[in-house]
């Protein structure tokens, strides 16, 4: 994997849908992140528009949703889905899918539960924690 910083994540995403847009070849990752953003078109104006959105800051406190970390979580729960990765995440989401009935709703689902992990680890500075992820999903399920 790669750490990319804030700047060329976002340049991906805008890359990948101008790569789209005008039909040329994708890479299996831009392939991957095409799917994310077909699945989000109230993204698709903000990706048509770099220069404006490049530096963008999103502020939870004021009610601001990332796109591109939204996008870039639905990437991460594919990578981990495609892999069954911490094990057993893929038959948690299955679970997660016959109870939402589709997969972007079950998938919404599973990243609320990585980001609780991912900001757990971050406030008592330890290491991401899969029980935290499954505790999360588990509790979706009952």
């Amino acid at each position: 994997m790669f750490n990319p910083s804030r700047e060329e994540a976002r340049q991906f995403f805008f890359d990948t849908w101008r790569k789209y847009r005008q039909r040329e070849i994708l890479s299996d990752m831009e392939n991957m992140a095409i799917e994310v953003i077909l699945l989000h078109p109230e993204y698709h104006a903000m990706l048509d528009d770099p220069g404006r959105y490049q530096d963008k800051d999103y502020l939870p406190e004021m009610g601001d949703t990332n796109p591109f970390l939204h996008m870039g979580m639905h990437i991460a729960v594919g990578e981990q889905l495609s892999i069954d990765q911490p094990a057993g995440i893929r038959k948690r989401f299955e679970r997660l899918l016959k109870l939402t009935g589709n997969e972007h709703d079950a998938a919404h689902q599973v990243m609320e539960c990585l980001a609780e992990m991912i900001w757990q680890a971050q406030r008592n500075q330890s290491a991401f924690d899969a029980s935290i992820y499954f505790e999360c999903l588990d509790r979706w399920q009952n």
